[in-house]
This record gives structure tokens, sequence and C-alpha cells, in this order.
């Protein structure tokens, strides 16, 4: 499926609450920790701090984010080129790290994060 133009930020908005309140969750929260974070960044043309949650897999201080739909989101292009710092919410806190976007033969896009020791 193709998607084309901007997702309605009515229904952005929703679905990020629904996911920041299921990683919270006394009884779901453990398990959704392991597969969805919030990413902190700060958007190279507005100067602005943004949080948007996003599904990772992490590997000896490496974390992947796969970005679905990547033409109706905005926020993985501030890390493309040489990338940008980038803050993670993992284990309990925040976690700085150096972000790069790229996009292979197929238009998909990934984010790899190494965490800063």
């Amino acid at each position: 499926m193709k998607y084309r133009g901007p997702l309605p930020v009515r229904t952005v908005n929703r679905v990020n609450t629904c996911v920041g309140a299921l990683r919270m969750s006394p009884r779901w929260g453990r398990l959704a920790r392991r597969h969805l974070t919030i990413v902190t960044y700060t958007g190279r043309r507005s100067g602005r701090t943004f949080s948007t949650p996003v599904g990772y897999r992490r590997a000896d201080g490496v974390v992947t984010i796969g970005v679905r739909m990547p033409e109706a989101k905005n926020w993985w292009r501030n890390f493309t080129g040489e990338g940008g710092p980038i803050s993670l919410h993992l284990d309990g806190a925040d976690q700085p790290g150096h972000a790069v976007a790229r996009r292979d033969e197929k238009g998909r896009v990934t984010v790899t994060v190494r965490l800063d020791r």
C-alpha cells in the first residue's frame, strides 16, 4: 500500500497517546516497553523539541527503528545525511545517542541509533 500525504494530526495524536498509555500500563507496560520507546529530538529547521513513540530493536548499544509509512511521517528526516542527536527512553531512563536515517532501494526507511556510552 502506497500512502501519500500527511496523516491527520488528530489521528496521530490519538495513536501516540494510546501508545504512551500502553507503555505506562501496570499490566502491559513491561511487555510494551520491550518493543516500544519514546524518541525525543530537536527539529533541524524549527529548533523545537518533539517526542514520539516508535517501535524498535536493540542489540549491543545499537537501536534500530523501522519507519512504517515513511512518506506520511517527517520526524525521521531530521536524521538524514550525517544524522543528529536523539534521546530514547530505555530501561526507565532517557539515553542519548546519535541517529542516522537511511532509505533503501525499495523506499524503506531505517533509523539507526548508536547509544552514547
